[in-house]
């Protein structure tokens, strides 16, 4: 990219003089950076966490991460969200009610005396494991077709502007039944990415039962989890599964879908809901 196409770059990109080697010719020339800065998330002046994060969408960010990690019990409990610059980073403060305080001294009270952990916020296995809200995947779940999956994939890696510009960001999107991606959010990590979808879908008060949500990465347990906790009841990632994802999706009556390149995909839970059939 040329140094005049600045005002063309997306948010969350910077220029970078480079010197690449190709073809046995070595050059300067100027290439976009993924930003890549911390951001801690702060309730009520309670320090949550901090997650290295694209700089762009962060009220987004923040009212999806508190919705996905079961902090918000819904959009209405977030009263405000100011994002202030640091010299160390980025810190996004949210004004939330009182049950969600609540809710977060009991998550960090959880933490005490402990000297690490996999899953922050976890006190033992049995908080692993959230309460998915399958009162909303399970009624009338979503049927697509393997055309819609593959409209998708076309749909989303066309809006992927910061990876085409960088190369190293993942996206999460929302796309309707037809397959179009409707809501599109980038970030350099793959939680951070559907966080940001899910706080947009919020913001637009999306149906989440009337679409499903098409990723750039793999299906982990955290990605279908975030994408149960809201209410969504398809997922369509472009990698392989783990077993834990698979039986979470399963557990949610959500149909589950990877390795989807192209007009390909595996379906590892409801393949009739993707239109397949082996009769």
């Amino acid at each position: 990219m040329k140094p005049d196409d600045a005002a063309l770059h997306p948010p969350g990109a910077s220029q970078a003089t480079v010197t690449p080697h190709r073809a046995g010719r070595t050059e300067l020339a100027t290439d976009w950076l993924a930003d890549e800065v911390p951001v801690a998330l702060v309730f009520n002046g309670i320090s949550h966490a901090v997650m290295l994060a694209t700089p762009a969408d962060l009220e987004d960010f923040a009212l999806g991460f508190g919705l996905t990690e079961g902090l918000l019990a819904e959009a209405s409990e977030l009263h405000d969200v100011d994002v202030q610059e640091t010299r160390l980073g980025i810190e996004v403060h949210m004004e939330v009610a009182g049950a969600c305080e609540f809710r977060l001294k009991e998550r960090r009270r959880n933490l005490t005396g402990r000297t690490g952990c996999g899953l922050c916020g976890t006190e033992s296995l049995e908080h692993v494991h959230r309460s998915l809200p399958e009162f909303r995947v399970g009624s009338h779940p979503i049927h697509v077709t393997t055309a819609a999956v593959g409209r998708a994939l076309r749909s989303l890696r066309a809006a992927q502007v910061l990876q085409q510009s960088t190369g190293a960001a993942h996206a999460a999107a929302w796309c309707g039944p037809d397959g179009e991606a409707l809501l599109v959010r980038e970030d350099i990590g793959r939680h951070n990415a559907l966080d940001k979808l899910a706080g947009a879908m919020s913001r637009a008060v999306t149906d989440a039962s009337q679409g499903f949500v098409c990723v750039t990465s793999r299906a982990s347990f955290e990605m279908v989890q975030k994408t149960a906790m809201i209410g969504a009841s398809m997922l369509v990632a472009v990698s392989a599964p783990t077993v834990l994802a698979v039986r979470t999706a399963q557990a949610a009556g959500m149909a589950l879908a990877g390795f989807a390149r192209r007009d390909d995909f595996v379906a590892y839970t409801a393949p009739e809901r993707f239109g397949l059939s082996t009769d």
